[in-house]
C-alpha cells in the first residue's frame, strides 16, 4: 500500500528519527547501517504492538472479574468481549494508511497514547454499581488496540528488503499476538494474589507500559522517508474477487484466534462449572490457547513457503473443522480432557492458518503477475502492480478477518442464549471452516486452465 521514493546514495542517519533517505534494497546501504536501524525499529515495534494487542484484549480477562455483584449474564459478557474486536478490525484500515500519512514513528506514538483512552477509565470505573452501559463504552474504547497491528506492519514493512520481510513481519506479527496471552497470566496474577475483586488493577498495570512505549517509540523510531499511500490501490483490490477470497479466509483463521482468545475462559466456566467455579480456576488454562496460537503463527508461514500456501490452508481448515467437531463431542460428553486437547487444536491451527494465508497474498498477484507480464511483454510492469494489489489486500483482509472475533463471540452468545449450551455455536464453526477449506480448493487447488499456479 505504499512504496518508498529514490534517494542519494548515503548511508542511514544513526541518530532515530532523523533518516534522510531509505533503500533497503540497496545491498551496500544495507551493510552501511540500513540493517541496524531496521533491527531497532522492528524491537520497538514489536514492543508497541504487543502493548496494544493486550489492551485490545483486556475485555477477555475482566468479564472473569464480573461477579454476580455486577448483574450481568453470560450473553452480556459476550456482548462485552465482542465490541473490542468489533472496533479493533474498524480500525485497522486506516490505521494502516495513517503510517505513510503521517510517518511510522509519529503515528505509532500517537497510537500508543491512544491506548490510555480505555486503560485509565477502565482503571478509575470498574467496580461493583457500574452501569452496564458503562463498561459497553470501555469495552468498545479497547478496540483501539486492535488498529496498532495493521500500522504496526504496515510500519515494518517499509524496513526491510523482499528477502527479510517474510521473517521481519512474522515476528513483529508473533510479537504483538503475544499480547493475548500477556494480559491473561497478568489477570491470573491479578486474581490469585488480590482477588476478584480488583479488576482495575489489570489496566493499571498496562498504564507504565502504554506511557513507555510511545515514549520508546520517540526515542528509537524512525519516519521513513519518502513513504506514500499508493493511489486507488484500495479501489483496485476491492474490485479484485481475490481480495474477499482472502478475507473469507483470513475470518476463518485469525477471526477465529482472537475470537477464541477473547471467548476461551468465559466458556470454559460456562460448560465446566463444576471444575471452575472461580474466575482464577478458569484463568490458569485462558492464556494457554492464545500463547500456543501465537507461537506457531511463524511456523504457517514456513509450511507455506515449503509446500505452497494454498495446500497448508487447505489442510488447515479440515483440521479446524475436525477439532471443531473433537469440541463438540467432549461438550456433549462432558469430557474435559477431550474438550481441551480440541480447543487448543483449534489456536494450533488458527495460529498456522494466520500465516498460510497471509503468504497466500502475495503469491497470488506474484502469480498473476508471471501470466500478465507474458501476455503484455512487460513482467515489471507487471509486478509492480502485484506488489501494489498485494499490499492493499492486505489491508482489508486483515480488517475483514479481525471481524471474525466479533462473529465468533456472538455465536456463543445466541447459542447460550438459544439452548443454554455452546453446541450450535460448534456447528456453526463446523460448516464455516468447511467453506473455507472448499473455496480454498475451488479457487486455488482445483486442477483447471484458469487455476493459479505456485499458490
Amino acid at each position: 500500500m505504499s512504496t518508498l521514493a529514490s534517494a542519494p546514495t548515503t548511508p542511514p542517519a544513526p541518530t532515530a528519527g532523523r533518516l534522510t533517505e531509505w533503500r533497503p534494497e540497496d545491498p551496500a546501504f544495507w551493510a552501511a547501517g540500513g540493517a541496524r536501524v531496521a533491527r531497532r525499529n522492528l524491537y520497538v515495534s514489536i514492543f508497541a504492538e504487543h502493548v496494544g494487542f493486550s489492551v485490545w484484549s483486556l475485555w477477555s480477562v475482566t468479564v472473569l472479574f464480573l461477579g454476580p455483584e455486577y448483574g450481568i449474564d453470560p450473553a452480556g459478557k459476550f456482548l462485552l468481549t465482542a465490541v473490542p474486536a468489533a472496533l479493533g478490525a474498524v480500525l485497522r484500515l486506516p490505521y494502516t494508511l495513517a503510517v505513510a500519512r503521517f510517518g511510522g514513528r509519529n503515528w505509532t506514538i500517537v497510537s500508543a497514547l491512544l491506548l490510555l483512552v480505555p486503560a485509565v477509565p477502565m482503571a478509575v470505573l470498574i467496580e461493583p454499581g457500574v452501569s452496564y452501559a458503562t463498561l459497553m463504552v470501555l469495552a468498545c474504547l479497547s478496540g483501539v488496540g486492535g488498529g496498532n497491528f495493521a500500522s504496526s506492519m504496515a510500519n515494518i514493512n517499509l524496513f526491510f528488503p523482499e528477502r527479510l520481510k517474510g521473517r521481519a513481519l512474522g515476528l513483529n506479527a508473533g510479537g504483538g499476538n503475544l499480547g493475548v496471552p500477556a494480559v491473561q497470566l497478568v489477570g491470573l496474577a491479578v486474581l490469585a494474589t488480590a482477588g476478584a475483586a480488583y479488576p482495575r488493577l489489570v489496566p493499571a498495570v498496562y498504564l507504565p507500559l502504554i506511557v513507555l512505549a510511545a515514549l520508546a517509540a520517540a526515542r528509537w523510531l524512525d519516519n521513513v522517508p519518502g513513504a506514500r499511500n499508493e493511489p486507488g490501490a484500495l479501489r483496485a483490490a476491492a474490485r479484485d474477487p481475490h481480495t474477499w477470497v482472502m478475507s473469507l479466509l483470513y475470518v476463518g483463521t485469525f477471526g477465529s484466534f482472537i475470537g477464541f482468545g477473547f471467548a476461551f475462559g468465559q466458556v470454559l466456566q460456562l460448560q465446566f462449572h463444576e471444575r471452575f467455579p472461580t474466575p482464577v480456576d478458569a484463568a490458569w488454562l485462558t492464556f494457554l490457547g492464545p500463547l500456543i496460537g501465537s507461537l506457531i503463527r511463524p511456523v504457517g508461514g514456513q509450511l507455506a513457503d515449503r509446500l505452497g500456501g494454498a495446500r497448508v490452508t487447505f489442510w488447515n481448515f479440515v483440521a479446524m473443522a475436525a477439532g471443531a467437531g473433537l469440541v463438540l463431542y467432549a461438550a456433549r460428553d462432558r469430557s474435559f480432557p477431550l474438550y481441551l486437547a480440541g480447543f487448543l487444536a483449534l489456536f494450533v491451527f488458527s495460529g498456522i492458518g494466520n500465516g498460510s494465508t497471509y503468504k497466500m497474498i502475495p503469491a497470488i498477484f506474484r502469480a498473476r503477475a508471471v501470466a500478465e507480464g507474458e501476455l503484455t511483454g512487460d513482467p515489471e510492469a507487471a509486478q509492480r502492480r502485484a506488489r501494489r494489489l498485494s499490499g492493499a489486500v492486505i489491508g482489508i483482509a486483515g480488517a475483514v478477518g479481525a471481524s471474525g472475533g466479533v462473529l465468533v463471540n456472538v455465536a456463543f452468545r445466541q447459542s447460550f442464549l438459544t439452548s443454554g449450551t455452546a453446541d450450535a455455536a460448534y456447528l456453526a464453526f463446523i460448516g464455516w471452516y468447511a467453506l473455507c477449506f472448499l473455496v480454498t480448493w475451488v479457487v486455488y487447488l482445483r486442477p483447471g486452465p484458469r487455476t493459479l499456479t505456485n499458490v
